[in-house]
């Protein structure tokens, strides 16, 4: 098994050695590639596949077929490969909202496992955990000839088709089954991975699981029942459980197959996961404010013909105070320049867009946030600009988060950037 790890928009070469790749493995990467729904026009929105090598996008996660792995992760400078799995792992917890002990991961032992390894032990260390209280049952609908009266009679079918076999009852009964929607997506899953996963220990604990579910249905991906499952305070258990599993088995992640290339992609866009997380982590750092968050609102239009709207705009973060918007904030995992530039690299589009969501909603503070990275000065960056003209009350800004660090310094650098540096803007 061949396995490679770059960064989001690095280049590796075609080759033989451990830091270039195999020409034959590098065209079933590529075409792996191209069968995921983040392809695009031209089919390099995830790799661009090109004479001497293949060079990722802003696409990242891991790109398999029988004999090769390719890792993508995201680009932090000053963080290894080990510390930026943990970084990535991190933020799909918080943006899917899955419970990850920080210190289990540690013991998982991070250096000889890729993104998607990690993902299927955390997967199978949790459902472990939760079989062993016990797989959940429901009450089922069950038709069967029996020879003494269970649950109702089906009259029409005991007068006709068992007419002739009177000592038969045609009965209709509700039965407590495990055979259910929310197990059969788990067997799904566990088969799923069984044909991914390559370390030894993951191979074990799939195996063990399998038997678990060797009485489940073993139902077809695109058959699954996503909409018969319901999660109640008796199954709650399960919820993070259904997350991974609709992320391995999700076509919005995967595809399962390029044409006649047998493999498997877990891929996530860094400019959604970065949106994602920062809403998540918003909400929970204004909890117990006055101030609300809602992600992908708005839907204001920027034209009408008449009485119909044309360019819906969707602002990535709203913040609310009440009935009236107190800023917007869109996200752009982008590098921005040194400080000495005082445009610090923002594009006129960026700036653009902001100014017309502040516009369309009536919104006189409006943030553009930016990853903070090793480039820049070494706190967060956060400059303002009035609009228009010198003086204005309207105001753009440009802020920088940091991504690395503990998850605490996450939430008191958004609470810091809202409710402290914009205060005064707010009450305005």
């Amino acid at each position: 098994m061949i396995l490679r790890t770059i960064r989001e928009w690095e280049h590796i070469g075609y080759g033989a050695d451990e830091t270039t790749i195999p020409v034959p493995q590098a065209d079933r990467i590529a075409a792996q590639a191209q069968a995921s729904t983040f392809s695009g026009i031209g089919g390099e929105g995830v790799l661009e596949h090109g004479r001497k090598g293949l060079r990722a996008r802003s696409v990242v996660g891991v790109i398999a077929t029988p004999d090769c792995q390719l890792e993508i992760l995201p680009k932090i400078e000053g963080q290894d490969d080990v510390t930026l799995r943990h970084r990535l792992i991190h933020m799909l917890a918080i943006a899917l909202d899955i419970r990850i002990d920080a210190r289990a991961i540690t013991h998982l032992g991070w250096q000889p496992y890729t993104i998607l390894e990690i993902l299927i032990r955390l997967f199978c260390g949790k459902l472990a955990d939760a079989v062993r209280q016990g797989i959940p049952q429901q009450y089922t609908d069950h038709e069967e000839d029996l020879p003494t009266l269970r649950g109702r009679l089906d009259v029409t079918r005991q007068f006709s088709i068992l007419a002739v076999s009177p000592q038969k009852l045609a009965c209709r009964f509700d039965a407590r089954s495990s055979d259910i929607a929310l197990n059969q997506v788990m067997r799904a899953a566990i088969g799923k991975l069984s044909h991914l996963a390559r370390s030894p220990h993951s191979q074990r604990a799939l195996r063990e699981l399998s038997f678990v579910y060797a009485d489940i249905s073993n139902v077809p991906l695109n058959a699954l029942r996503w909409d018969l499952i319901r999660l109640d305070r008796t199954n709650l258990r399960w919820r993070q459980l259904l997350t991974l599993a609709r992320l391995f088995l999700d076509d919005r992640h995967q595809q399962t197959s390029a044409g006649s290339i047998d493999g498997h992609a877990l891929l996530f866009e860094m400019n959604a996961l970065f949106e994602e997380y920062v809403a998540r982590l918003l909400a929970r750092a204004l909890a117990g404010t006055d101030l609300r968050v809602s992600a992908q609102g708005g839907h204001r239009d920027c034209l009408f013909d008449r009485e119909t709207g044309q360019f819906r705009t969707r602002p990535d973060l709203i913040v609310r105070r009440g009935s009236r918007i107190a800023f917007i904030i869109d996200t752009k995992w982008k590098r921005i320049t040194q400080i000495h530039d005082p445009k610090h690299g923002v594009s006129q589009s960026d700036v653009y867009q902001l100014m017309a969501y502040g516009r369309l909603y009536d919104c006189p503070n409006v943030v553009l946030l930016y990853p903070h990275h090793g480039g820049l000065q070494s706190e967060p960056i956060l400059q303002r600009y009035s609009i228009a003209m010198p003086g204005a009350q309207e105001s753009l800004f440009v802020a920088t988060f940091d991504v690395t660090g503990p998850y605490r310094k996450h939430v008191t650098a958004l609470r810091d950037l809202v409710m402290c540096r914009l205060s005064k803007a707010i009450v305005a």
